[in-house]
């Protein structure tokens, strides 16, 4: 099997696992992948490796866009106070890329990662529920 057969199959399995997710699955998943972009883009500074920086930022950004547009402010009381944060964060990620600043990144990434671990307990917590109550699960979560 060559690499692009192994790349290939490699993304199919990705995409299968994101479009089989539930939205709790999907949640924690764009968490996971916004961490990973930000750890990347902080280890790149060291080397300037700015294409490698600018493309874990933008990518970094879309996610917190995604995880802001899906966010339903009206669901829970805090849905105002995270979309704000929302907000700022991708406000800090577009300064960090322009201006080269990796102390964004690292301020992004203090305040976005006991979110991440919050959410994986929530999800934890809700997937330990019957099966059937799937969608429920997604709406106590505020992203159904």
């Amino acid at each position: 099997m060559t690499m692009t057969n192994i790349e290939a199959q490699r993304a199919q399995y990705n995409r299968d696992a994101v479009l089989s997710a539930s939205p709790v699955r999907l949640l924690t998943m764009l968490y996971d992948r916004l961490m990973l972009d930000l750890e990347r883009a902080e280890a790149g500074h060291p080397r300037a490796d700015w294409q490698l920086v600018s493309d874990n930022l933008l990518h970094a950004q879309a996610i917190v866009a995604e995880l802001a547009s899906s966010l339903k402010t009206d669901v829970w009381d805090g849905g105002e106070t995270l979309l704000a944060l929302y907000n700022y964060v991708s406000n800090a990620l577009v300064a960090a890329n322009v201006q080269r600043d990796v102390a964004g990144i690292r301020e992004s990434i203090a305040l976005l990662e006991p979110l991440r671990q919050g959410w994986h307990e929530a999800a934890g917590r809700l997937t330990a529920q019957p099966v059937g109550s799937e969608s429920a699960n997604g709406r106590a979560l505020g992203v159904a």
